[in-house]
Formats: structure tokens, C-alpha cells, sequence
């Protein structure tokens, strides 16, 4: 059941001025993709705002997304919750619309203890046939998948990988080393791709893909064609653009990288904001260095 092999983008989500969703430039940006040989979409994770959108507009961006890709690759939908039956209920109605995989964080907030969130996402599992890849990022929810949950989460069935966006390079090493084979492990930290690929990982769920998908999707190629100096490259030059991805939270500098591409407008919904001009011009400089506007 795995998923994909390459780079997945983490999709922004455009919106119109009046806060509403942008689907004429949402369906632009998803074909884009496509010839720009992204090998997966992740539609509603942290970059596309999906906390800030209703579960009818989160279902309705995740059908009208597996619609526009029409099987080309894989749709990944974002669908995490905090509260389990929530949770349960996006990924059976993500099902329905079509998506060929869930993409699950861990609880936020209310921090579950290590036995919680065993059951959470296996109870998760149990009410879909969909492949679910597991996400941890502690330093936004403050909670960890260890090694240890990892094998034991591995057992069922449909849990078929991580994205795991903790910056511990040993952590990710240790759960290439502890889980099965098919258990696939994806970077979260664009500055990491190479780093993880060559402790065991299949790919990334990347960020700066919105904005340079054909050298995201190349880097990992590269690795595995056995290029690796030449994925080391990319991953080096890609490094001052990385770092002006995030130089406020994300998805803030992101989206305002897609609308200086023209691809979208430079609007968010509360509590994202512009970004300070100081940051936005960092962020324009480094675009254009890597000869992006």
C-alpha cells in the first residue's frame, strides 16, 4: 500500500479576497504540478490552511482536487483531527471524495499519552480502507511518534508510513531501522530531504514544492538513480530558498511565494497574515536569486 515515491507537494490552498476558496487558480496550480512532475498531492495538510476551513469546504477542496488530478498521482488528503470520532468522520468522507491516501497528525493540544495515541490512529485505520501516513511534527502539536509507537502503529495493516518533520536525524534512522520495509518514511523538513533519503526515506511532503516542484521532484530522483552528488546540489542551492520559506510560520511565506509566481492572491484567512516587509522583501530577494521571478 505505499503511497508514493518522490516528491509530494504540500499544497497551499489560494483564496480570493473575501476569504472564500480560489478554485480556477486551485485547478491552474494542480495542473501545473502535474507537468512539473510532482509525484503526489497533499491536499489540506498546514500549508493549505486547513484549520481554518470548514469540514464542508475541507471535503469539497479534497473531491474537486481528486477530480482535477483525475489519477495522474495520488491524492493525499489531510484529514487529522485532535478528537478521534472527528477524525474517524473526515477520513470516511475523504474516502468517499475520492482520495487515494489520508494524511493523519497527531492530536494536538490535548497531548496524548503514548497508549492514546495507539488507539487513536488505529481506531483511525480501522474505519477506512484508505493507506494512512502517520505525520509528527512535535514542535507544532507537542507531541512525538517514537520509534517505539511507530512499530507497534506499522503492525495495522493500512498504516503505511510517516511523515515525520521532527529535525531529529537520529529519530528518523532509528525508525528506518526498527519498522519493516514497507513502512515508508518521508521527510517534513525541506532542509532534510538528502539527509533522510539516505537513512532509509522514500521521499518528501515538501513545502518548497509549491514553488519549485521540477528540482524538489529531481532531487529525489537523482538519489535514487544513484546521482548523489547532484541531489546533494540541489538540496545545498535549494537551502537560502528553504530557509526564506520559513522565515515567518508556514504557510505565511509560502503563499506569499506562489503569488509573487502568479499563481494564486496574497490572501490568507485569520489568524494568518501578510507577511512583515522586511520578511517579504528577504523572501522576494531569495526567489529571485534562485531564478524562480
Amino acid at each position: 500500500m505505499s503511497v508514493f515515491t518522490g516528491s509530494a507537494v504540500a499544497i497551499i490552498t489560494p483564496f480570493n479576497e473575501d476569504g472564500s476558496i480560489d478554485y480556477d487558480s486551485l485547478a491552474d496550480i494542480l495542473e501545473w504540478h502535474v507537468q512539473e512532475k510532482t509525484d503526489g498531492i497533499v491536499i489540506c495538510g498546514t500549508t493549505g490552511e486547513a484549520s481554518t476551513q470548514t469540514d464542508e469546504e475541507q471535503i469539497e477542496t479534497i473531491r474537486f482536487t481528486v477530480e482535477k488530478i483525475g489519477g495522474r498521482i495520488p491524492v493525499i488528503a489531510g484529514v487529522g483531527s485532535n478528537e478521534t470520532l472527528h477524525a474517524v468522520k473526515l477520513s470516511q468522507l475523504a474516502e468517499a471524495a475520492g482520495a487515494d491516501a489520508l494524511l493523519h497528525v497527531t492530536p494536538y493540544y490535548n497531548k496524548a499519552s503514548t497508549k492514546g495515541l495507539i488507539e487513536h490512529f488505529t481506531t483511525i485505520a480501522a474505519s477506512t480502507k484508505l493507506p494512512i501516513i502517520l505525520y509528527s511534527v512535535p514542535s507544532r502539536t507537542g507531541v512525538n511518534i517514537t520509534p517505539e509507537i511507530c512499530v507497534e502503529l506499522a503492525k495495522v495493516d493500512n498504516i503505511v508510513g510517516i511523515k515525520e518533520a521532527t529535525g531529529n536525524i537520529a529519530q528518523v534512522a532509528e525508525i528506518s531501522r526498527v519498522t519493516p520495509d514497507d513502512f515508508d518514511v518521508y521527510s517534513g523538513n525541506d532542509d532534510m530531504i538528502v539527509p533522510l533519503l539516505s537513512v532509509g526515506g522514500k521521499g518528501v511532503i515538501s513545502v518548497v514544492a509549491n514553488v519549485a516542484p521540477r528540482d524538489t521532484h529531481d532531487m529525489v530522483a537523482k538519489f535514487f538513480d544513484g546521482d548523489w552528488q547532484g541531489a546533494m546540489k540541489l538540496q545545498l542551492d535549494m537551502k537560502p530558498l528553504i530557509d526564506a520559506l520559513f522565515i515567518e510560520v508556514n504557510p505565511i511565506p509560502v503563499k506569499a511565494a506562489v503569488s509573487m509566481l502568479g499563481q494564486c492572491k496574497y490572501a490568507y484567512r485569520l489568524p494568518m497574515t501578510t507577511l512583515e516587509q522586511a520578511h517579504y522583501d528577504t523572501l522576494e530577494s531569495e526567489m529571485k536569486a534562485y531564478g524562480l521571478i
